[in-house]
């Protein structure tokens, strides 16, 4: 592997142009394809064969116009006024009249289409009828001596609400359908002084990639420029993680007409893409720096020795993102595993940039990545003049040898202080309720959070979480309107319900679709429960009324996801546990050492989902992140932030602690091969860090709460494991067990496959060698020569 990068690296340096060109060819490719594919965004997330779904395919087949999306427009007035009488009343119902004459739009009533009886539209003039010491929470709206069909009114008269069923997936209507309808209520409702407001199901749905992304790059830049020590060096690693990040973005989208494209993806591949793209860069640049600055080498000599050391490394932390990512396919949810290809479609593409354009952007540079100032400091540095100053005074100890030095004289209060510290933060992740987004935890001023709030305020919440109920008789037969009258007062009747109302039936009327409202809202564990009793064939009501019942709509569909992912992820733990023992004994020959390493990494996801759960289900500190009300983390957070964390976390450990078994294998004793091993490598890595950390905390101040999400909890994630675990538990545990740390059975050793990281075993390749990622320090060196 070395030897190959080393000729790469030096082709790459010598003929930058033909590179350069190559990868601005594939570019421009991509990108183009991507414009004229017409690249489509999903709104929905499904997973094949949950209950909810197996009710939605169902109809597909039975009753096709009634098994796509829903959506509400909710009408609102200042307070203490009324929207139901006189102009304001004409122009709701205008507004409904014509959005129920689109074809993509299920017409009320029902008997419209034969499908029912004008007899039972009677019982539709309000979704549920109320028993007689029961008054509904709404009323229809009349006008012109009638009811308007769908449009539902406040007892205040403050707020009117008209829900409509489509015939298709909302993220499958024709292009502007959305647009269309929120356009027909904001024009017939204009100069009234009533407000329409969509709810977040009709949302037009763009990818939450803003302008918010700078600012982490801003700081990454900054930290480039004080690692690198100049602003041209600095420039390289931003340059190619954009390219990369371009092109796999770029690809997703050119093949969204094939693949379910979420909202989330995007987002997910330009965070990690940025991330892993500018601190593989950075790994080679300060490789190829440290090279021309301490060893005297050319810069084209030293650009194929940093690709055939530094290089390796970056194919082999490449290589653990991508198998963790890929990993995710096994758990067979469809969504899930495109969003987690898409991401190590990304990283691949940093890699082989950072392989290729980068030495070939290197070789444009040519001698002048370091200027004559850095050049003169170094020479300085690495062979003081005899006599000077800099001969006679001791060498000044960098901060982390004086860190690592306390961590080896005092390890146990370092391992006590780390544990206890992430085990109190992992505390709020026991009580972590899993879920997915919902309007009420939107941020206050934006649209979904005033549509839900509107609701919740003129109707009560579980408006928002409308189920879908689906009735088949158990003998076959058709039903009647006694049965069907029956089936609505028993959903009407059973606890947790507000109403039920009869929605239509297909042609034979062998099925029967029913409205039904919970009490609580989407997140609600009421609402959940409500849902499991409904599909419970032994409910009193389905063995009353001869029927089985099935359950769909958005509310049941995001709740099924939400069980789906919570059962997959001890299942993704269990995978991710086994490939870290497995890759790190390969790699450190050690028997203990991938133990330790992979019960850090547990801490990690602990005490990261414990933070997480603080800031967005607690409330604490949540105004810190733009929000004002807490509610339960998204569903699939865990499982992806789990994958990129252990990722990045295998990274962090082999950058750190190979250097620290190359010292040991030269012959110092433990803690001194520790405090030699860390320091030079932790400097990069704390720095590639603080990196990261500004580009996932970049994506905190998106407007989209999921993407909030995952940028805090990544965040969060690499400052737990690169400073509290890999950078000071670490090192402490493997004070403690000093000799021990490398034990490895004989009969193991002779069966393990031998991994050379970075070419240590090529002299040629490598020259210097070594399993840091940045730069191979002898053992004779002294330790301010970084």
């Amino acid at each position: 592997m070395s030897t190959f990068l080393h000729r790469l690296g030096s082709v790459a340096y010598r003929r930058p142009w033909a590179f350069i060109l190559s990868w601005l060819i594939v570019l421009g490719g991509v990108l183009g394809f991507a414009v004229t594919s017409g690249g489509h965004i999903s709104t929905s997330m499904t997973i094949d064969g949950t209950p909810s779904q197996q009710v939605l395919d169902q109809l597909r087949e039975e009753l096709p116009a009634a098994s796509g999306g829903q959506g509400t427009l909710v009408f609102t007035v200042p307070e203490g006024q009324r929207l139901d009488t006189g102009q304001r009343g004409s122009a709701i119902a205008d507004a409904a009249t014509k959005i129920s004459a689109l074809p993509v739009v299920v017409k009320r009533p029902a008997s419209a289409s034969g499908a029912v009886p004008p007899a039972d539209a009677s019982h539709q003039s309000a979704p549920g009828a109320a028993t007689p010491d029961q008054a509904p929470p709404y009323r229809p709206l009349l006008m012109n001596g009638g009811p308007v069909p769908g449009v539902l009114v406040s007892p205040d008269g403050s707020v009117a609400m008209l829900q409509m069923q489509f015939t298709a997936q909302v993220d499958a209507l024709p292009e502007g359908t959305t647009d269309q309808v929120i356009a027909i209520a904001d024009g017939a409702v204009a100069d009234t002084g009533v407000t329409a407001l969509p709810s977040k199901s009709l949302e037009v749905m763009h990818p939450p990639i803003g302008g918010h992304e700078a600012i982490g790059l801003a700081i990454a830049l900054f930290v480039l420029f004080i690692t690198l020590g100049s602003l041209r060096s600095a420039g390289l690693p931003i340059l190619t993680a954009l390219a990369g990040v371009a092109i796999g973005l770029g690809s997703a989208f050119a093949l969204s007409s094939t693949i379910t494209l979420t909202t989330a993806t995007p987002a997910l591949a330009v965070m990690v893409g940025l991330a892993v793209g500018i601190d593989y860069a950075l790994f080679i640049v300060n490789r190829q720096r440290t090279l021309i600055l301490t060893g005297g080498l050319t810069a084209a000599d030293a650009t194929a020795r940093a690709l055939a050391t530094a290089g390796s490394a970056v194919v082999f932390a490449g290589s653990t993102v991508i198998i963790a990512l890929a990993g995710m396919t096994i758990i067979g949810i469809g969504f899930l595993s495109t969003m987690a290809l898409v991401a190590a479609t990304t990283v691949a593409l940093a890699v082989l940039i950072a392989l290729t354009l980068l030495p070939a952007l290197l070789g444009l540079v040519g001698e002048r990545v370091c200027s004559p100032k850095a050049r003169e400091r170094g020479r300085a540095a690495t062979h003081p003049k005899e006599g000077s100053r800099a001969a006679a005074r001791p060498p000044a100890k960098h901060v982390a040898t004086s860190w690592v030095e306390r961590l080896v004289r005092r390890p146990w209060a370092a391992v006590v202080g780390v544990v206890l510290v992430l085990g109190v933060a992992a505390v709020p992740a026991l009580s972590m309720d899993l879920g997915m987004p919902a309007g009420g935890t939107e941020a206050r001023d934006s649209t979904a959070r005033q549509s839900y709030d509107a609701i919740t305020r003129g109707f009560g919440e579980g408006f928002n979480a409308p189920l879908l109920v689906v009735a088949h008789p158990e003998d076959g037969t058709a039903f009647d309107q006694a049965k069907i009258g029956a089936i609505t007062s028993g959903l009407d009747s059973v606890d947790g319900v507000v109403s039920a109302s009869l929605m239509g039936a297909n042609p034979d009327r062998t099925l029967a679709m029913f409205t039904v409202i919970p009490q609580q809202g989407p997140d609600d564990e009421q609402t959940a429960q409500l849902v499991q009793t409904l599909r419970d064939t032994a409910d009193p009501i389905a063995t009353r009324t001869g029927v089985t019942f099935g359950v769909t709509g958005l509310t049941a569909v995001n709740l099924d996801i939400t069980d789906r992912l919570g059962e997959a992820l001890p299942e993704y733990l269990a995978i991710i546990v086994g490939l870290s023992l497995l890759l790190l004994l390969l790699v450190f020959r050690s028997i203990v050492i991938p133990i330790k390493a992979t019960a850090g990494f547990l801490l990690t996801i602990a005490a990261t989902f414990g933070v997480t759960t603080a800031v967005f289900q607690w409330g604490w500190f949540i105004g810190l992140v733009g929000l004002d009300t807490g509610g339960p983390l998204l569903s699939f957070l865990p499982i992806m932030v789990t994958g990129i964390l252990y990722g990045l976390a295998m990274d962090y450990q082999v950058f750190l602690v190979s250097s620290m078994r190359e010292a040991h294998a030269q012959g110092m004793e433990p803690r001194r091969a520790i405090v030699h091993g860390f320091e030079h490598p932790s400097r990069v890595v704390a720095a590639a860090a603080v990196i990261m950390v500004s580009v996932f905390g970049g994506f905190i101040l998106s407007d989209d709460s999921m993407i909030k999400q995952f940028g805090l909890a990544l965040a969060v994630g690499i400052v737990i494991d690169a400073f509290l675990v890999r950078m000071t538990l670490i090192p402490a545990v493997m004070s403690l067990l000093g000799d021990s740390a490398w034990w490895l059975p004989r009969w193991l050793d002779r069966l393990l496959p031998t991994i050379d990281l970075e070419g240590e075993s090529d002299g040629d390749a490598g020259g210097d060698g070594g399993n840091d990622p940045t730069r191979r320090v002898p053992v004779t060196e002294p330790a301010n020569l970084a």
